[in-house]
């Protein structure tokens, strides 16, 4: 799981800086527009609405930006219709990918992610063809040396997560995803920062793969993440941090 938690961690930080922002942003707006044409326009009402925001918020999204995809969302405003689909597939070293998107065409979608999957050495497969291989879970990721062991652990479990375990230099802590905003708001009420905060669709069992192959997988992960309709992709290749530091460094 470190490993996942030190991709998402490059991942941030490659977002704070990027000069796609722009893309982000539209792909972060879809998010809440999905989530209040689902569940409302109130995000104390609707967690999934709370949490599309909270991640709006990270990358310094504009605050009429979030309005307006609210107003979207809740029908107050027109706009393109959208819909949340995920499809499923093997990339390099069979190693499982699972893609979260948000289109208003699921036919140009679909085969535009299919291509991308061929030109990286995978495959894309139907429905439920690898989601059994992950569960989801709330992820939070703690830098090790900024917390007490038995403190952060006392914090996570009397909120109502599941587990804590040290993964390499930090603490990963996972939960339910029905409680994430509860134990998202117990770590902020103790001022505790988490290099990774969301929730994730994480490995039942992650796989081995050798350097060749996690560089591919890498490049796959990263021409699928960069599509515009795409808003998550999940692998279940055991990321290393000392894996991840080699094949991030070329």
């Amino acid at each position: 799981m470190s490993g996942h938690s030190h991709w998402a961690t490059i991942k941030h930080k490659k977002g704070a800086v990027d000069a796609k922002r722009g893309k982000l942003w539209s792909k972060l707006s879809r998010a809440i527009i999905i989530a209040a044409r689902q569940g409302g326009g109130d995000p104390t009402m609707n967690l999934k609405l709370r949490y599309a925001i909270d991640k709006a918020r990270q990358v310094s999204m504009p605050k009429d930006n979030i309005e307006r995809a609210i107003k979207r969302g809740t029908g107050e405003t027109e706009g393109l219709t959208f819909e949340e689909i995920t499809y499923e597939g093997i990339g390099p070293g069979g190693v499982a990918f699972l893609v979260d998107v948000v289109t208003d065409n699921r036919n140009r979608t679909a085969g535009e992610i299919r291509k991308i999957f061929e030109r990286g050495g995978g495959k894309m497969g139907s429905a439920g063809n690898v989601a059994f291989r992950f569960e989801r879970k709330g992820l939070f990721s703690v830098n090790a040396e900024a917390v007490d062991e038995d403190t952060l652990m006392s914090i996570a479990l009397d909120a109502g997560a599941d587990d804590m375990k040290r993964s390499g230099s930090t603490f990963d802590i996972t939960c339910d995803p029905s409680v994430f905003s509860k134990v998202q708001e117990a770590l902020q009420k103790n001022n505790i920062p988490t290099a990774v905060a969301e929730i994730s669709q994480l490995p039942k069992a992650p796989l081995d793969v050798d350097k060749e192959t996690a560089t591919k997988v890498i490049r796959l992960y990263e021409a699928l993440d960069d599509h515009d309709d795409v808003q998550h992709v999940y692998t279940d290749w055991n990321m290393t941090e000392e894996l991840m530091a080699e094949v991030v460094k070329e």
